[in-house]
């Protein structure tokens, strides 16, 4: 039986593709359109060339997400690999050029000779939905984190100290920069009017807000170059972070309403730490299918909150931090630890004893995550929720040896 391996270069108007054999001899090389016609008849062109095809793809999403819907609607084996990857691997082949048939080739040849590939699969409805979901929270919260830093520039220019004094997260800080911007405005409208002001929007705890803004102003007589412009682009920056804010605040809604959907919602968040948001990027970033993992270990590996050998002559068991894991996934596991540590006794004195064993704040908490991985994969298969305290207490009966947990 004749096996056929392609490669395909994806971009997002037009994919090249090349088919080899099992010798690495090219067969097909082509440029096609990222159109589904187009696609059918690349499909169509490789199949005919040997009895099975194995199929390898540098982009997971984007641009290449109708390639593999077709791929896998047709029952094809699609294997990701990283651009990374296909970078370093190219230099081992003959020329420096670089182009999107070579990289096709590359492809291709890397899919025939690798066994450890990461195979594309379709997705739960409620997961795919939950990646979108929480792309789109991630952009929001980006954006939002940038325009804080642009308001909190304009702000300090013209009154440095009201700076300093507001927390610029927060709504009640926000909705007066809205109205109040510079030292003298603050200081005619004065303490009682200002609350007032700030109460019939309902802001919490107006009156302590309105102290802190004239105190500040009376600290400030001097008037700035440009503070005219410079006012109405804060008041513009904040009402922009506000209506990010109440964006974010839909978002998680959406995004708890499709969570509570999925069938392991409760064995999820029943994880100390791990809440509503972090639960389904959790989903999001694994996508939900613990079989593919296997073990603790390569879970750990995957989301890189397991230290890496390196090895050489004389020198073992030295370990450094991984270099390639899913950032995305390190995140949850990294906060979700953090939470627990405030809010669950057994993870408190776990990271208390890292931190007496000399281990640094990240360290400590890394060792943690890296813990509470081993109950995760049990419990998520058992379908059953986490006992309170299981993460710490029996994480090493999960498999894994114990040099190797933190």
């Amino acid at each position: 039986m004749a096996t056929i391996w392609a490669g395909i270069d994806a971009g997002k108007t037009h994919h090249h593709c090349v088919a080899i054999d099992e010798s690495g001899r090219r067969l097909l090389s082509r440029r096609v359109a990222n159109d589904e016609p187009e696609l059918l008849e690349l499909l169509t062109a490789v199949l005919a060339l040997g009895d099975d095809a194995m199929w390898g793809i540098d982009l997971a999403d984007g641009g290449a997400a109708l390639a593999i819907t077709i791929l896998l609607n047709h029952d094809q084996p699609v294997h990701y690999i990283s651009g990374r990857a296909i970078h370093r691997a190219s230099e081992s082949y003959r020329g420096e050029g670089k182009t999107d048939a070579k990289d096709a080739a590359v492809i291709a040849d890397q899919a025939r000779i690798r066994r450890d590939l990461h195979p594309l699969r379709t997705s739960d409805a409620t997961v795919t939905d939950l990646k979108i979901l929480t792309g789109r929270r991630m952009d929001l919260v980006a954006d939002r984190t940038r325009t804080v830093n642009r308001l909190r520039a304009q702000l300090t220019s013209i009154f440095p100290g009201l700076e300093r004094a507001l927390d610029l997260t927060n709504a009640g800080p926000l909705m007066m920069l809205t109205g109040y911007q510079t030292p003298a405005a603050i200081r005619r409208i004065g303490v009682k009017r200002l609350e007032t002001w700030l109460r019939n929007r309902k802001v919490i705890r107006a009156d302590r807000l309105a102290e802190t803004a004239v105190h500040a102003a009376e600290r400030q007589h001097t008037s700035l170059p440009g503070e005219k412009l410079t006012a109405h682009m804060v008041h513009t920056l904040a009402r922009e972070v506000t209506a990010l804010n109440q964006q974010v605040a839909e978002l998680d809604k959406a995004i708890e309403a499709r969570f509570r959907e999925h069938q392991d919602f409760q064995v999820i968040t029943s994880l100390p730490g791990l809440g509503v948001i972090l639960g389904a990027e959790f989903l999001a970033a694994t996508g939900g299918d613990m079989a593919f993992f296997g073990t603790a270990d390569r879970l750990a590996g995957f989301g890189g909150v397991a230290p890496v050998p390196r090895d050489s002559g004389k020198i073992s068991g030295n370990l450094r931090r991984p270099r390639r894991y899913n950032r995305r996934l390190q995140r949850v596991f990294y906060m979700s630890a953090l939470f627990s540590i405030r809010n669950c006794e057994d993870s408190r004195r776990f990271y208390d004893r890292k931190r007496s064993e000399g281990k640094r704040h990240i360290q400590a908490v890394l060792a943690l995550a890296r813990r509470r991985v081993n109950v995760l994969i049990p419990v998520y298969r058992a379908h059953r929720p986490s006992p309170v305290g299981e993460v710490v207490r029996t994480g090493c009966d999960a498999g894994t040896p114990p040099g190797r947990r933190s």
